[in-house]
Parts: structure tokens; sequence; C-alpha cells
């Protein structure tokens, strides 16, 4: 099996191109209202959790530090506050274009109103934003196929289950996490049907915390626990971690989401636990839009991230992966299913 935990932004970039790329990036002098005046570099605002989520965000900042590197230009990266507003949002993106930084990255979708707003107030400068879609001819939608690799991990939760019930712990009940728990569900339930999931979402908003909340993660997963599941998935930041917790402490399997888990350092203590992880290529689709930018060619419209293009996929990295009977050559023919459009994964 083709290790898909490693996945090549490089191809992402190319398999992306075909898509639309309208809007001039600038690299104009004037450095006013209308922003991408002396095009420092790629700037990226956080969402809830900010840097150190060992999950979402962290994965957009290896983008950062990867067009750091390649380009050899300035970075910006700026944490979020607690109950912060969109005026809060729409000041940070601002104050970032009227520095220069081209392209400013919005990361999380709770920064659509916002971006919607800032990107014409400075039509010179490139805008993106990670899981939204917003309208404008300077902003690249990032978006990404979260319910195909979801598929890939209820592959593997019903492969690796003995109790037969496994458990999702959605971080905020929105659709963006409802495609993780739809793709999740299916694939549970086409490998095998007599697999019951427990889902549970944290909390209705993200104001409460369910992105940013451990302690909330490790009581859900806890919960699903007690009623039979072997096998926990979470789709919730920061939250994750007590998910993974948890399931580390009951010595059953864990699932990982966005970043390969199983490789974090601050999870090393829990990493025989994390089976696989559901990933999402965020910080190749934030070079992606950094080098159309640095190439003169910036990236516009809605930027789709699948299995096709490597966008997404499952990790392989944990050895007991490989050693569960039947689950490589299952995810195996349900990623080539995928791909060649005999299954159709639910996003809802």
């Amino acid at each position: 099996m083709r290790r898909t935990s490693k996945l090549t932004s490089v191809a992402v970039g190319v398999a992306s191109i075909a898509l639309a790329a309208t809007a001039c990036g600038g690299t104009s002098s004037d450095s006013g209202s209308d922003g991408g005046g002396d095009a420092k570099g790629l700037a990226i605002a956080y969402d809830i959790g900010g840097k150190g989520d060992q999950s979402f965000n962290d994965a957009a900042y290896a983008g950062l530090q990867k067009a750091a590197k390649e380009f050899d230009y300035k970075t910006a990266d700026i944490e979020p506050t607690e109950g912060e507003t969109d005026a809060d949002k729409e000041q940070r993106l601002s104050s970032l274009a009227k520095q220069g930084y081209n392209p400013v990255i919005g990361v999380g979708f709770a920064y659509g109103p916002a971006m919607e707003a800032v990107a014409k107030k400075y039509p010179k400068t490139t805008f993106g934003i990670v899981d939204s879609v917003v309208e404008g001819k300077n902003v690249a939608s990032l978006v990404f196929a979260e319910q195909e690799a979801s598929y890939l991990a209820g592959v593997a939760a019903a492969k690796a289950t003995k109790t037969n019930t496994v458990g999702f712990v959605g971080g905020v009940d929105v659709p963006l996490i409802h495609k993780f728990e739809a793709g999740y569900k299916q694939g549970v339930q086409d490998t095998n049907p007599k697999v019951k999931v427990l889902s549970q979402y944290l909390t209705q908003t993200a104001e409460e915390g369910g992105f940013s909340s451990p302690d909330k993660g490790k009581a859900a997963a806890e919960g699903q626990i007690e009623k039979g599941s072997d096998v926990e998935y979470a789709a919730a930041g920061l939250s994750g971690q007590g998910v993974i917790e948890a399931a580390a402490k009951a010595k059953v399997w864990a699932i990982g989401v966005d970043s390969d888990q199983y490789k974090q350092a601050a999870l090393a203590k829990y990493k025989n636990s994390i089976l696989t992880s559901a990933l999402k290529d965020v910080g190749g689709a934030v070079f992606t839009l950094a080098k159309s930018v640095h190439d003169g060619k910036p990236l516009t419209g809605t930027q789709t991230f699948d299995l096709k293009v490597n966008g997404v996929g499952l990790a392989d990295s944990n050895p007991e992966f490989a050693k569960i009977p039947g689950l490589t050559e299952a995810v195996e023919k349900a990623k080539e299913g995928i791909i060649d459009g005999t299954i159709k994964v639910k996003t809802e």
C-alpha cells in the first residue's frame, strides 16, 4: 500500500492549478488602503485553539514554515483571542494586509464574514480561507473532502473493533464537522453493518470551547468507552487530545485527525494508542496558495483538495496498522472506489 501519510504539497498544487486563477495578488509599491504593498510574504491567522493544537492549526503552520524556507521571505502568524467577534477578525486580517503580507490566510470557517468584508477593501492582496467558501475576485477558498478521509477512518475502525461499537466525537455541531461524522459512519457501515457508531458533539457553538477543551473531549470519550466503544475518532481540534488521552488510558484505539497525530511530539506518550489519523493537507493548501502568489499567478475561487490530489488521506505510520487483518487491503480498496466514483461518500 502506498503510504498516504506523506501527502505531497507540490502535487496538490499542480493538480489544483487547473482550477480558476483570475485575480492579481499584486506587488505594487503602494502600501496604502488597497494593500498588496511590499509583498512581505505569507501571513496566517489561526482558528480557535491556536498554534500547538497538534492538529488543524499546526498543519497550517507547517505550510507557512515550508513557504518561508522555500521563498526566503517574512511571514506572520497571529493567534485568536478568547470570545472574539467578527469585527476582531476583520481588524486582524486588515492589519496583515495593510502591512503588505500577501497572501493573507484565515485558518477556519469562522473567518468567513470578516474575509468577505476585508477582501473588498484590499483588492491588490490575495486572501485565502480554509474550510469555507467566500466569493471575491481576490479570494481563494481552500476546501477539503473531509468526508473521504473520514470514510477511510471508518473502514479502519470497523476492521479494528472487537466490540462492534466505535465512537465519534465532534467538536462543534456545525456542517463542517457533520462531513467528518457522515463519512466515518458510512465507512464503518459499508465495511461491517453490525458495528454501532456512538456520536457526540461537545458544544453547539465554537465560543463554548468545542474545539479548544481537551477536558470536554476526554469526558465524551470516556462516556462512549463505558458504553463499549473500543475505537474513538475525534474531529474536535485541540479537544481531540482529550479523546486520545481517554482512549490510551482505557487501552482502546484512537483515530487522530487533520495531522498525522501518531507523529506529534506532544502526543508521544499516547502514540501507541493512535491507530491512524484522517489526514487533511491544510499545510499543502497553505503552501500552494503562497506559491501561486510568489509565482505571480494567484489562485482564486474554490480550490478543492480531495483524495484524487492527495489533499486528504489516511495515515499508516503506526506499525500496528498493517498488523490488523484485512485493514490495509480494505482501506486501499475503499480509496480506489472513492477516486473512481464507485463509492459516493455522503456529507450529511
